[in-house]
């Protein structure tokens, strides 16, 4: 007798031990060239992307550090670290927003990831007081935005620790009006019956107050918290009343008189035990399947992730060189195998969790884009998330591609990333170019989570093509109207036109811009997926039949 999972695949009650999926077999030489020219660079990015990591960590700098500890405070990193279960995954998230932006700091002064608090995987965050007191910039608002999408669309409990000096005031024409949305976002958590829990360690004034107002539950630390509409000085303008901070917004007078504490914590650590302690209370439960498999490791080693990927984003390499590094078993069952190439599609398991992967090996085709949607659909039925390996120069373009319907069969792809409704991840490994974004669930696609390699390029195409493009009109232009070209200055502009792309398509430029959830080592893609995974699956994983129409 066989029972169907909640996930969707028939299996006996409980995790089987091996999944009946075919063994990718590897076909890497790492003794060749190519593989070492990888490495060497990829190694080089990654150096890159450690220095900037350090220096989200550094937080305002030795000087604002020293201060904080002399005030005989947690650093913001610290107080997560305590608040966390013992030994316990915590993914970062948007570590390097702002990173290298004028007016903004790299991290924009908030830490949030997905941790796990008294065994529930939540979200958690902090403002960074040591960058501008936790002052929120643009980019900050922003990044606070993303982790309350995060935690909206899987259904996460949430604690933030709060200790900020409001809006960026020289910037809050690029505040105040988005800004709200994160208070209604507060509100819509609670009606959705998903706790939110706010720990005040210092200020939280004007518009910060609702944080703590509009939270489920909230922690104060006496002596620290200051929480109110209206500091002394501005009371005083407005009223004449002459008032202090502890009675305004003092952590007691708000545990003992407002009701908008309800626990008075006596410091930092006993403020994060009674987090602790609110999130144990929750009997909070899971509405997703359990994973389905026991967890196999791949057959080869994540290691040499960093010589398959290439470097220059021209070289293409096999997905599925990838795929056997990242799931169970390195086994795969692949879809359609000999129809649409390009397009790597098939079912695998990742620490258990069922998986539908759709990975380039190569430009979009129309048999591609074809076989991709049939295959979101079929995971859809099934209720199974699809994960996304994006490595795409773009579809396939040209008199016979056009007459073939390259752009009905490419619209069939997007239509069903589109409506797709079961959790998806993308991972950027290489080129992300033109509509392969989208056709690829690129962020405006609303992935679960998008990752991105450091090796990444994005752009709407390659610096020289925008460059070689533009010379073609400008050529065309000169001939209609009987003019000469100005071969100097076209040239200038040919080159400044590929430097701006060039700068523009770095992946430390997306990800200062919040284009990803950030940049990660090839070799940790793995554990980040089987968080990821782990994170939807507090949510119920459901599939749907509802497409838009399809152009036959």
């Amino acid at each position: 007798m066989r029972e169907c999972a909640r996930g969707g695949e028939w299996t006996k009650l409980g995790p089987v031990r091996t999944t009946p999926y075919p063994v990718l077999r590897s076909k890497l030489d790492l003794r060749s060239e190519q593989y070492q020219t990888n490495r060497a660079q990829n190694l080089a990015a990654l150096e890159r992307l450690h220095a900037a990591l350090a220096k989200a960590r550094a937080g305002g700098g030795d000087k604002y550090v020293q201060r904080f500890r002399a005030a005989g405070k947690l650093l913001p990193r610290e107080r997560l670290e305590l608040l966390l279960d013992r030994d316990s995954h915590f993914l970062e998230l948007c570590p390097l927003a702002g990173h290298e932006q004028p007016d903004h700091s790299t991290g924009a002064s908030v830490v949030g990831g997905i941790g796990v608090v008294s065994g529930v995987e939540c979200l958690v965050s902090a403002s960074d007081s040591t960058v501008k007191g936790g002052a929120i910039n643009e980019l900050g608002m922003k990044k606070s935005g993303r982790l309350a999408q995060i935690a909206e669309q899987n259904r996460l409990p949430s604690v933030s620790f709060i200790e900020s000096a409001g809006a960026d005031l020289p910037n809050q024409s690029k505040i105040f009006v988005p800004g709200g949305r994160g208070f209604r976002n507060l509100t819509r958590h609670s009606e959705a019956r998903v706790p939110t829990v706010c720990v005040v360690f210092g200020s939280s004034t004007a518009g910060g107050a609702y944080v703590p107002g509009m939270s489920d539950y909230v922690i104060m630390v006496k002596h620290q918290a200051q929480v109110y509409l209206a500091g002394p000085p501005l009371v005083k303008m407005a009223t004449g009343e002459e008032a202090g901070h502890e009675e305004l917004g003092g952590a007691e007078m708000h545990s003992k008189l407002s009701g908008v504490s309800d626990y008075l914590a006596e410091d930092e650590r006993d403020a994060i035990r009674l987090a602790r302690e609110v999130m144990a209370h929750l009997n909070w439960r899971k509405l997703g399947p359990e994973p389905l498999r026991e967890v196999e490791e791949p057959l080869y080693d994540a290691e040499e992730l960093l010589g398959i990927a290439s470097a220059d984003v021209r070289v293409p390499f096999d997905a599925r060189e990838v795929i056997a590094r990242v799931v169970d078993g390195s086994r795969f069952s692949e879809f359609k195998p000999l129809y649409g190439g390009t397009l790597v599609c098939g079912w695998a398991h990742v620490h258990g969790y069922p998986v539908g992967i759709l990975a380039n090996n190569g430009i979009l085709f129309s048999e591609s884009a074809n076989k991709g949607a049939q295959f979101i659909q079929l995971c859809n039925q099934i209720n199974v998330p699809l994960v996304f390996l994006q490595n795409i120069t773009g579809f396939m373009v040209g008199k016979k591609y056009e007459q073939e319907g390259i752009i009905k069969n490419g619209a069939k792809l997007i239509n069903a990333v589109s409506n797709s409704t079961v959790p998806a991840f993308t991972f950027m490994i290489g080129a992300s170019y033109g509509a392969g974004n989208y056709g690829m669930a690129g962020r405006a696609y609303d992935p679960r989570f998008l990752f991105t390699w450091p090796n990444h390029r994005i752009a709407v195409m390659g610096g020289k093509q925008l460059a070689g493009v533009l010379e073609i009109i400008q050529r065309d232009a000169a001939a209609k109207a009987g003019r000469p070209v100005d071969e100097e200055q076209l040239g200038m502009q040919k080159k400044f036109i590929e430097i701006k792309m060039d700068q523009e398509s770095d992946p430390f430029f997306a990800t200062a811009q919040l284009w990803d959830d950030g940049i990660i080592d090839p070799r940790d893609t793995r554990s980040v997926l089987a968080i990821a995974l782990s994170t939807a699956h507090t949510a119920p994983v459901e599939g749907t039949t509802s497409w838009g129409v399809f152009r036959h």
